[in-house]
């Protein structure tokens, strides 16, 4: 059966278990019920060979339910432009205060909790400096942009029951991502797409190097990138790969902010800009080789479809298609396919995060063969795959 508008292991799931797994199943009750059981946790957390193991789950555990918490505390060090201030030079908690716009006492509550979270170090003299996980901050509006944006998303996830049964009454992300929620997207005016097409501009560039790092654009003449927002994708393969032609299709307000910004970066020459929405305009034609960066996860499995279609349709035999997002089930960032952007897209009201089979039964389906799934040093923020289009 295929698995489109189903998660994985449904799909796999066998409906009479083997002997194998009846065994396996017995051995998880087992050991849940021994986890589960207080006396038993007092005991491994007393026993030295199993104290570390028993503080390192419970920190887990304790993690889950602060982690709000956390990400606040991250908001308001970035609010407060805090990572900023400390790049200058490590800084005393009374230098730092009226900077902050604090008391002493809530800048110090503030730092202190910075310094729990690596976020900030304590330095000698009194001084606090940049922590381990602050200094990427210094500067990166991407992810300033992406911790500022999620005050939408905690409006939404108040009540994650009522989200989950489709009884919340309010979705800010459906509102801020307008074309989600469009009948016809490619009417929305510049006032409309104004705010997502920024953040995701100023978010691209956090998968723009691991992409490119990926795959090489040197044996290809013209890049189409569907998708392409406001042509951050393109600007990045523009300095990498100066003998391409470029070609951005986008919602016509979105690909007009496009426009603006390549002939701002002397590229007008080498860029052609089109606007329209993939669901109802054909797509530029003649590009041996097209990107989709970040635009399969937001919709249902039948639009994935109808989109990697209309990329087949645009694409000459032998061409090659670049397919690059977060995917589910990702060894090691298995939270982030699946419960961050799990939750974060059934917040804006579409889409869904796929493993890489998924994807690539997607793939088959709309003509593409040859899927490949390449290797990149971070695939926490992205993965990328490569498909080529054969004979239609």
């Amino acid at each position: 059966m295929s698995a489109f508008g189903r998660s994985e292991p449904q799909a796999l799931l066998e409906p009479d278990p083997s002997l194998l797994d009846r065994l396996k199943d017995r051995w998880f009750s087992w050991r849940d019920g021994l986890v589960g059981s207080r006396r038993f946790r007092r005991w491994a957390a007393a026993f030295p060979l199993t104290r570390p193991i028993a503080q390192r789950r419970a920190r887990g555990l304790f993690d889950l339910v602060a982690g709000f918490v956390y990400s606040q505390v991250l908001l308001a060090c970035v609010r407060l432009r805090l990572f900023d201030m400390l790049a200058q030079e490590p800084q005393t908690l009374s230098a730092l205060a009226p900077q902050l716009g604090l008391s002493e006492d809530a800048a110090l509550r503030l730092l202190r909790a910075a310094v729990s979270l690596d976020l900030v170090e304590e330095r000698s003299r009194g001084r606090f400096g940049l922590g381990p996980l602050g200094a990427p901050l210094v500067g990166d509006a991407a992810i300033a942009s992406m911790v500022e944006h999620h005050a939408d998303l905690y409006v939404d996830l108040a009540d994650p029951v009522a989200l989950l049964r489709g009884e919340a009454r309010t979705s800010a992300l459906a509102s801020y991502w307008p074309y989600a929620a469009a009948d016809a997207p490619g009417s929305l005016d510049a006032g409309r797409v104004s705010p997502y097409s920024a953040l995701m501009s100023a978010s691209q560039t956090l998968v723009s190097d691991e992409v490119l790092d990926a795959y090489s654009f040197d044996k290809h003449r013209r890049l189409l990138d569907v998708g392409g927002g406001e042509g951050t994708f393109l600007s990045a393969v523009a300095q990498r790969a100066p003998h391409l032609q470029l070609v951005l299709f986008d919602l016509p307000a979105v690909a007009e902010r496009a426009r603006v910004r390549f002939a701002e970066q002397g590229l007008a020459g080498r860029t052609t800009v089109a606007g329209g929405s993939f669901f109802s305009d054909p797509l530029p034609a003649g590009c041996d080789v097209i990107s989709l960066v970040r635009v399969i996860f937001d919709h249902d499995d039948a639009r994935a479809l109808q989109i990697l279609k209309a990329v087949r349709r645009a694409m000459p035999d032998g061409g090659t298609l670049l397919l690059t997002e977060p995917m589910a089930g990702t060894r090691g960032a298995e939270a982030m396919g699946d419960a961050y952007f799990g939750f974060y897209l059934l917040a804006m009201g579409k889409g869904r995060s796929r493993s890489a089979s998924q994807l690539t039964e997607l793939l088959t389906a709309a003509g593409f063969g040859d899927v490949r799934l390449l290797r990149n040093p971070m695939p926490l923020q992205t993965q990328v795959i490569v498909a080529s289009a054969g004979r239609v």
